[in-house]
């Protein structure tokens, strides 16, 4: 094995110099790559992370030693070099080395005035962060004559000693001061906010000073080549006269850099010195493997490159460069894959608000469903579709949603909620639909019979207010904010067609209408891993079928009801099945307990009670009759299906009559059976037999043969531990985890939200369970039972549906316990197709790096 040498305590930059991000940090190593690719960067000296550890614990540094890299009349910078860029560090100090002597010089050779204004910002940067003096101190000086020797004056009095004239001594100062400050409480704080380990390094670097200041050309500036938001190829930044550092940015008279009929430009004043710019951007582009910002001083007409940062970016242009890149064969498509982070995906789906823009926020909450859209308030499902009828984008505020304000949830363009969690009904819909959604807003304050939201700090809003709402971020704001389009565009969809290729688990959508159908189809879902039939009967001709079968009296009288709604239920399958284009359906029959499709108000019985033709004494007592206890846990799913089989019996015939039509049409499909809610082999032989019973109909029926797999929903621990003698009757188990997580846990997953901050604050939950997978608890209970349904079966299919479907982490779990695929909202889709790929890429990655690892010890 070779060894190195030890490492200096500081390193001249040069092409060969062993230098590293881990001990130099990024800045240092971006310096070596920017001289390596022959860019034209003054003389830069790199200092580890040792030496300065060892020079903030008080050990002194060897400035003259440093300076004697520069020269006989050094004049330089130092800046931070944390192995991280996005961890921060200290300001940057410029100009160390100027003293009495050396301003006389410049004033010879640049002029009193630029020797002035470098003397006087060096003093102020010297006794603000080495002296630690007050900033107010030098706010009243203004630039021009007198100005040096008052800032002298100021330091002389606060410090009871002549500004330092030793260069050694100056440049030892700055690095003992930078370096504290990196050890500092607050720094720490403020980096472990943004994900620095707490043993987090900072290396220095000293550089030559490139002045800004001449009497020729001179200044300094910044310049990138694509735009930060949209990420399309555009020149961007600043340039200022006269100037060093970031100056341009912020000053008002600085130049544009493109011909601007807005004023001056740089490429107007030096066209030679803006197309070697350009040049270097690309050549950094190619060399760097990235789109970089580069920091540029301009000497007497002499270009210096003094710094390369990547691009800061929004999500959509983080993924519009990737895939740019490797379309230029800059990167390969693995690489462009694993640039993007799927959560970034969800911001690209929506319109999102223009982080350009101001915001006036009045609310925040539980940012659960992402986008952004802007609409009049509404307090009511009724408002909210007569909204729409207007042609009016409204916004649905309820304290929180019930399966009655579905049609008011498809009427709004956001919808925003006082309780609620990330599987409340309210998320969970929001997300299906696509629609922007902030639950769990405890901090307002609603009035449903006047119609009025109050904001936390005492504005009130009410009907027909314009409010926007941000999904993404949890936050509702006044007025209308400016937005940003969706970014669907080829970008999107090539490098998701990288990512289709890499993957190994499979990605379906839960899809409940039509409508859900074309979306999932249009994010290349595999096809429906759930199909919640109930969400179809809230039509309103639908309801009243709905309504008369649960007042039905006999089972015939119920059979009757029911047979209004076949015809119903088989054009919703067959427009399924036309739209998927023979990809599996999964659909799940009916669910919710029966009182959901009821009205809850008097008024709304009495309006049942006119339709029903029945007296309203007998219709509160039928209602009052099926409310229960605890509904969620009462005559639901598979009870429903045996305590009243007429309603299994008609889904059945409709799904099967829909696979025959959907044959007939050329898109023949296998539809997937799925039985909700149990807990029992029993429960499975019992549903089984019936359906079975109607295949047999329908074929018989129709002369025509067709198949279908039957399966279970796992969603109660019991089915969990008994899926091996489950599985005798399933073709297929689908883990349900938002039910399987409620039951696991004895919570609610509408109202865990009022305490979930607090419990996940100390520490009794990592994460919220219903947002991300609990492994532990929850998971082993899928172990358990994906395990005990393969010894039965191997042949059976596995998979979740609940919206854990749709979480890296969860596609994560299920990749390692041998799952074939994740369900998940079709807006979601796109997210967990991203993170199956980077889940198998990373993976065969580390198998890489440990095969080659092998290779190096053989």
């Amino acid at each position: 094995m070779q060894k190195h040498d030890p490492i200096p305590e500081f390193i001249e930059v040069t092409p060969t110099a062993r230098i590293s991000e881990a001990v130099h940090g990024w800045k240092a190593k971006c310096l070596q790559r920017l001289v390596r690719l022959d860019l034209p960067v003054p003389k830069s000296v790199a200092l580890p992370s040792f030496t300065v550890r060892s020079i903030a614990a008080g050990h002194t540094a060897d400035a003259a030693g440093i300076l004697a890299c520069f020269g006989p009349s050094p004049l330089v910078s130092v800046r931070g070099s944390p192995a991280n860029l996005d961890w921060g560090g200290p300001a940057s100090v410029l100009n160390i080395g100027l003293n009495a002597d050396r301003h006389a010089r410049l004033a010879e050779t640049h002029g009193e005035t630029a020797a002035d204004a470098l003397y006087v910002r060096f003093v102020q940067a010297y006794a603000i962060h080495v002296a630690r003096l007050d900033p107010d101190l030098f706010e009243d000086i203004k630039p021009g004559p007198g100005a040096l020797a008052e800032v002298l004056r100021l330091y002389e009095v606060e410090t009871d000693e002549a500004f330092p004239q030793d260069p050694a001594r100056q440049l030892s100062e700055v690095l003992r001061s930078m370096s504290r400050a990196w050890e500092g409480t607050s720094a720490r704080l403020l980096r472990a906010a943004k994900g620095a380990p707490a043993d987090a390094a900072l290396g220095l670097v000293v550089q030559d000073m490139a002045q800004g200041f001449g009497q020729g050309l001179s200044g300094s500036g910044v310049i990138q080549f694509v735009d930060s938001v949209t990420g399309q190829a555009r020149v961007t930044g600043r340039y200022l006269n006269q100037s060093q550092g970031r100056a341009a940015l912020s000053a008002r008279e600085s130049l544009y850099l493109t011909k601007d009929a807005r004023g001056p430009s740089l490429e107007d004043v030096a066209p030679d010195i803006f197309a070697d710019l350009q040049r270097f951007g690309a050549i950094c582009r190619v060399g760097l493997r990235e789109e970089m910002q580069i920091e540029f001083t301009i000497e007497d007409g002499h270009l210096f490159v003094l710094d390369a940062v990547k691009v800061a970016r929004s999500a959509r242009a983080g993924l519009r460069i990737a895939v740019a890149l490797a379309e230029d064969g800059v990167i390969p498509k693995e690489e462009a894959v694993l640039r993007v982070e799927p959560r970034a995906l969800s911001e690209l789906l929506h319109h999102q608000v223009d982080p350009r823009g101001p915001r006036d926020v009045i609310a925040r909450g539980i940012a659960a469903s992402p986008g952004a859209a802007t609409g009049r308030l509404v307090f009511t499902s009724d408002a909210a579709q007569a909204s729409a009828a207007r042609g009016e984008p409204c916004i649905l505020v309820r304290k929180e949603t019930a399966p009655e304000d579905i049609r008011g949830m498809h009427s709004s363009v956001a919808v925003l909620t006082e309780r609620g969690g990330m599987t409340s009904h309210a998320a969970v819909i929001a997300r299906g639909l696509g629609v922007p959604c902030v639950v769990g807003a405890s901090d307002m304050r609603l009035d449903l019979r006047e119609r009025r939201l109050t904001a936390p700090d005492g504005r009130v809003f009410g009907e027909g207010d314009v409010l926007t709402i941000d999904g993404s971020k949890g936050e509702a704001m006044a007025g209308a904010a400016e937005m940003l389009p969706p970014a669907l565009d080829d970008s999107f969809r090539q490098l998701l067609n990288w990512a289709d290729t890499f993957r190994d688990i499979g990605v379906r959508a839960n899809a409940d209408t039509p409508a859900d159908a074309a979306t999932a189809r249009k994010f290349e879902a595999e096809g429906i891993g759930l199909c919640r039939t109930e969400h179809m009967f809230f039509d309103e001709d639908r309801l009243v079928a709905m309504r008369e079968m649960i007042f039905a009296d006999t089972p015939g009288d119920r059979a009757a009801a029911l047979a209004r709604l076949l015809p119903m239920q088989r054009a919703d399958f067959v427009q399924l099945f036309e739209i998927m284009e023979g990809k599996p359906v999964c659909i799940r029959l009916f669910d919710p307990p029966l009182h959901e499709f009821l009205p809850s108000g008097r008024e709304g019985l009495r309006d049942l009670a006119e339709a029903l033709d029945r007296p309203l004494s007998e219709v509160t007592r039928r209602a009052e009759a099926l409310s229960e206890v605890n509904p969620m846990l009462g005559m639901r799913g598979v009870r429903l299906g045996i305590v009243l089989p007429e309603i299994y019996d008609m889904q059945a015939q409709a799904i099967f009559e829909a696979t025959l039509e959907s044959a007939r049409r050329g898109a023949p499909v296998v539809p997937e059976v799925m039985i909700p809610l149990v807990s029992a082999r029993r429960e499975v032989e019992l549903v089984k037999a019936r359906i079975d019973a109607v295949a047999a109909m329908v074929r018989s029926r129709a002369k025509a043969e067709f198949d279908y797999k039957l399966g279970v929903m796992v969603e109660t621990p019991r089915a969990a531990l008994r899926a091996g003698e489950i599985a005798q009757h399933a073709a297929f188990l689908s883990f349900g985890t938002n039910d399987l997580t409620q039951m696991t846990y004895g919570l609610s997953r509408d109202d865990a939200g009022r305490f979930m901050n607090t419990y996940v604050q100390q520490g009794v939950f990592p994460e919220d369970p219903f947002h991300i997978l609990d492994v532990d608890g929850v998971g082993e209970l899928l172990l358990m039972g994906a395990e005990r349904g393969r010894e039965t079966r191997p042949d059976l299919t596995l998979s979740i549906c609940g919206e854990h479907g749709g979480n890296p982490e969860s596609i994560a779990f299920c990749r390692k316990a041998g799952f074939d695929y994740v369900s998940c909202s079709p807006y979601r889709v796109p997210m967990a197709r991203l993170a199956a790929a980077h889940l198998a890429l990373s993976e065969a990655k580390v198998s890489r790096d440990a095969f080659r690892n092998e290779e190096v010890k053989s």
